[in-house]
């Protein structure tokens, strides 16, 4: 019986896979399985993965005809999984020995929707331990409350899909599969909707997952179209969000949200490709079009005066010169 999956997406990591298959084999055991996913990688990754699925107790290899995104690679593993619980790791990133036995123990002990873990990030050979933001801990609590307060960072910004373990039953919800398609952000709707509609869900302070953050294969390292996708994420973010029965006291922090991530990516412009940073500025100015304006003015002035010039300008430039002048 299959107590835990664990979903393994893999794309041009050859660099970083013998390294987090290592790690997997460490977690090994009879309740366990991993689902490794190919998505069409080019550069040596699926003969790693095709020799470590003959060695890998409960290893399931899964091949991906063309690139899908991480999003679609997840789903993948997502549909073939069997385990009471689920939980995720990146291609390149890896997990300590004996973590998940641990952390399948937490969720069985707490026995609600899911457990939020901490990480530790990884530049280099530097390393930096990034907690959940949230102080109680091992104690089973309300999603929808650890969505708020609008001004400060709260779960919904921690959206790291490995960070944490989840049962089967958010999947026969609705809850736990990623939209497809999504190459940047697809964590960010798939949290939100974790905090919005599951019932139950707690944190505890385990550390086990180890994130590579710098790596040159990254999205976050390439600046073409494909980061703009984070602008659909946060659409169906705000989107959702403004349908929910607490959209009032609940939009201002997704707005709130959306816009400081546009505001990064703004100040963050010089590296993108030159047709891809005139497509993120059109972006972003048809995104603050499509927000609640009252919600929107209300986060612009709450927000420090360095990111809120650079949405404010691009809103004045994309208002009609009616309302702009109002």
């Amino acid at each position: 019986m299959v107590k835990l999956s664990v979903i393994v997406p893999f794309y041009n990591v050859r660099h970083y896979a013998t390294d987090t298959l290592r790690s997997l084999r460490a977690n090994a055991g009879e309740e366990v399985e991993f689902l490794l996913v190919d998505d069409c990688s080019e550069d040596g990754t699926a003969d790693i993965l095709r020799r470590a699925a003959e060695t890998l107790p409960g290893a399931v290899l899964i091949r991906h005809a063309r690139n899908g995104g991480l999003a679609t690679a997840r789903n993948t593993g997502i549909d073939r999984a069997r385990g009471t619980y689920l939980t995720f790791l990146d291609g390149d990133d890896w997990i300590a020995p004996g973590h998940l036995a641990r952390l399948l123990a937490a969720a069985e002990r707490l026995g609600c929707d899911f457990v939020r873990t901490d990480h530790v990030q990884c530049t280099g050979w530097a390393r930096g331990v990034h907690r959940v933001p949230l102080g109680r801990r091992d104690v089973v609590l309300d999603p929808r409350g650890a969505i708020l307060p609008a001004d400060r960072t709260t779960c919904v910004d921690y959206p790291y899909a490995w960070a944490g373990v989840y049962h089967r039953r958010l999947l026969d919800r609705g809850l736990l599969r990623f939209t497809d398609g999504l190459r940047t952000a697809e964590d960010r709707p798939w949290i939100w909707r974790l905090h919005r509609e599951a019932e139950s869900f707690a944190v505890v302070g385990l550390l086990g997952v180890y994130y590579r953050r710098g790596v040159a294969s990254s999205l976050t390292q390439i600046g073409d179209v494909r980061q703009l996708d984070f602008l659909r994420a946060f659409d169906q973010v705000v989107e959702e969000t403004a349908r929910d029965r607490d959209a009032d006291r609940l939009l201002p922090k997704a707005v709130r949200t959306y816009c400081a991530v546009m505001a990064h990516h703004l100040g963050a412009a010089g590296r993108f490709e030159p047709d891809v940073a005139r497509a993120l500025r059109s972006g972003v100015a048809a995104a603050l079009r499509r927000l609640p304006q009252p919600v929107l003015s209300g986060v612009l002035e709450s927000m420090d005066a360095r990111r809120a010039n650079r949405l404010r300008r691009l809103r004045r430039r994309s208002l009609p010169a009616r309302t702009a002048a109002v």
